[in-house]
């Protein structure tokens, strides 16, 4: 595997003044050997401009959080990475890679959770290359290898956990978006890493039920509020008749026989249990 070598370039701006100093000296003393009539020496300073002209392709522009790739006939050679004008030898290639913050939000992808059920789901991943050597050397193209594989993550993980926690599940897609989102930035960076990239943060952006089954699990949801929200009714409506049996026991208020207790009882029920008014 090919990791990055940090390569110090040399500044631009000192060999720009000599090249220039050299392109102008070399371009004098032609005219001027040529009309002396010193066809060796006008030969000799032919040639020191083109090697100058061939020194003036080393330079190079290194932009902020970039870095440039340099290779010597297809030999790697190190990363530039000071920003600024940089000079290098002029037959190496520089090839530039952002070493900014991305993101990359996937598509809706369509998978089954753990538990069958068809689902919609997609994420951000925030992500920026850290090592330009691998990101250039052992994948073809990074960024479209940042998007396979994220998306391949994202299946991996919507796959091995419920979308709801029905069964006790102890972290479910919905639920858990705290955890959901650890777990996915671990199996994302686990998949990039032989690319040279690092995931600084890894979220779900769109969760929900395929088309097919949205209107089912509606109804399902509805009623497990419904379930929910009877049984805080009801909790609280047995300890308001049993507060009023025993207010009226304590208080010596009236006598009732079981029978009249009963009765007593199923009326409170209605009266605080029944969606109308009691009538």
């Amino acid at each position: 595997m090919i990791t990055e070598i940090d390569r110090k370039a040399m500044s631009g701006y000192p060999m720009l003044l000599v090249l220039f100093v050299l392109t102008i000296g070399s371009f004098g003393a032609i005219i001027a050997f040529g009309k002396a009539g010193s066809m060796l020496l006008m030969v000799a300073f032919m040639v020191l401009l083109l090697v100058v002209l061939v020194c003036w392709a080393g330079f190079f522009m290194v932009h902020p959080n970039e870095s440039k790739v340099l290779q010597l006939f297809g030999q790697y050679a190190g990363t530039a990475k000071d920003a600024g004008l940089r000079w290098a030898n002029p037959f190496l290639s520089k090839t530039a890679v952002s070493t900014r913050v991305r993101n990359f939000e996937s598509s809706a992808l369509k998978v089954n959770d753990s538990v069958g059920n068809p689902i919609e789901i997609a994420s951000v991943v925030v992500w920026r290359v850290i090592d330009s050597a691998e990101a250039i050397f052992e994948v073809d193209d990074y960024e479209s290898f940042v998007r396979i594989q994220t998306e391949a993550a994202l299946r991996n993980m919507a796959s091995a956990h419920p979308y709801e926690a029905h069964q006790g599940e102890e972290i479910a897609l919905r639920s858990s978006p705290a955890e959901i989102a650890e777990f996915l930035k671990i199996e994302v960076q686990d998949r990039l890493q032989k690319a040279g990239v690092e995931v600084i943060e890894s979220r779900i952006s769109h969760l929900a039920y395929a088309q097919e089954i949205a209107s089912a699990m509606l109804k399902r949801q509805q009623a497990q509020a419904i379930v929910a929200a009877r049984s805080t009714i009801v909790e609280g409506a047995v300890g308001m008749v049993k507060m009023a049996l025993d207010e009226l026991k304590s208080l010596d208020v009236v006598d009732l026989d079981e029978e009249r207790k009963a009765a007593m009882v199923s009326n409170l029920l209605v009266v605080l249990c029944g969606e109308e008014n009691a009538r």
